[in-house]
């Protein structure tokens, strides 16, 4: 076992090294948990900001304006004024997302107890935008209309007051979710790409060769390029959670990092063994993209980091149980977001363990497969 370990520790240093001497592969690294976590997290926003709102009134009453009036920034940018024949084609220019139209008579109907209609055209090619943007305008048309009706601008139809509390993310600001799921994504990213990387250089530097004449394990150079690329990922994470997510973005981390980066740990052996097997199937980089790639998309998408599991259909929920990249979301969440410990995110880590075990010793079959057919 000491040799064992020690074979391992010296092909792993020897992995950094390569490593290091591959400027492309370090420039990834920086960019993938810096620009890329930090331009996701500013650039792709899912709550509504500066929504265009455009108007056609008809009634011009101090209802009307007083509904107006309630459209402010940041979520809408200042409502404006249309002609009625001009709302089919600013919204199939896509000069607005939402056009409010008020019909004639509406503050007189609405006096007299009638039941007048305000209609509210929504464009739902942004789907996320045009569904709580749309909520948002009701909300504040029936909140109006109340506060018009009663003649008090405190007044309320429920004879309860409804507190929400947002726990976790208060503001429910989305660089919380997205800046800290990127980094997550990312790692799974390139524990598959290094690893899957670090093999293919080999047969093309003609090193697989050298190592084929040492007295060294094909279990041995798995667990050294494991743990060589594994730390430099783990690395880069810490970093980029501290420099980029707490520091440059000012989003809280609300658990302990080192149960993060235990979890990590264990994540990694599965992924970069997955990396790993996916390369025996490959003879060069440009292969090995195009076979990492949709495997990658699929377990990012449908891992819980962009959408909630619980959305999904039950029969896939059920096959990406056997994914860890669907288990190590749940736990980072969980520590993450909302600060749990090792009582909470235990049956997690337990199953990445099985799950790295499988992944392990599935990849090591295989590439002491390949490794015999290169001898």
């Amino acid at each position: 076992m000491k040799q064992w370990l020690f074979n391992v520790w010296r092909l792993g240093v020897k992995e950094s090294r390569s490593l290091r001497a591959d400027p492309v592969l370090i420039v990834l690294i920086v960019y993938v948990f810096s620009f890329a976590v930090y331009s996701v997290a500013t650039g792709a926003k899912l709550e509504v900001a500066n929504a265009s709102v455009a108007y056609v009134d008809q009634d011009r009453s101090a209802l009307s304006g007083r509904i107006l009036g309630a459209i402010l920034p940041p979520q809408f940018d200042r409502p404006q004024e249309i002609s009625a024949h001009e709302v089919d084609s600013v919204m199939d220019n896509g000069r607005f997302v939402f056009v409010l139209r008020f019909p004639p008579r509406l503050e007189a109907d609405l006096v007299a107890g009638r039941t007048p209609e305000i209609q509210l055209n929504v464009d739902a090619t942004a789907m996320a935008v045009a569904g709580n943007g749309a909520v948002f305008l009701q909300q504040i048309i029936n909140a109006e209309v109340v506060k018009f009706v009663a003649g008090n601008d405190e007044a309320t139809t429920l004879p309860i007051n409804l507190v929400v509390r947002s726990k976790f993310n208060p503001n429910l600001n989305s660089i919380w979710f997205s800046s800290v799921m990127q980094v997550i994504n990312n790692i799974t990213i390139l524990s598959v790409l290094l690893t899957g990387a670090a093999l293919i250089r080999e047969r093309e530097h003609g090193t697989i060769e050298h190592l084929l004449v040492m007295p060294v394990t094909p279990s041995q150079i798995m667990a050294a390029k494991i743990w060589a690329n594994g730390m430099v990922i783990t690395m880069a994470a810490i970093l980029s959670l501290w420099l980029v997510v707490q520091l440059l973005l000012g989003v809280p981390i609300a658990g302990s990092i080192l149960l993060f980066v235990i979890g990590t740990v264990i994540y990694l052996v599965s992924v970069t063994g997955l990396g790993i097997l996916l390369a025996t199937f490959t003879t060069s980089m440009p292969q090995f993209g195009l076979l990492a790639l949709p495997v990658l998309v699929i377990m990012n998408l449908l891992s819980g980091s962009t959408t909630p599991m619980e959305s999904m259909p039950s029969w896939l929920q059920t096959i990406m149980q056997l994914a860890p990249s669907t288990h190590f979301v749940a736990f980072s969440q969980a520590i993450l977001y909302r600060g749990a410990g090792l009582e909470t995110v235990w049956p997690n880590m337990l199953i990445m363990t099985g799950l790295s075990i499988v992944f392990f010793l599935t990849a090591l079959k295989r590439f002491r497969q390949t490794m015999a057919t290169t001898h």
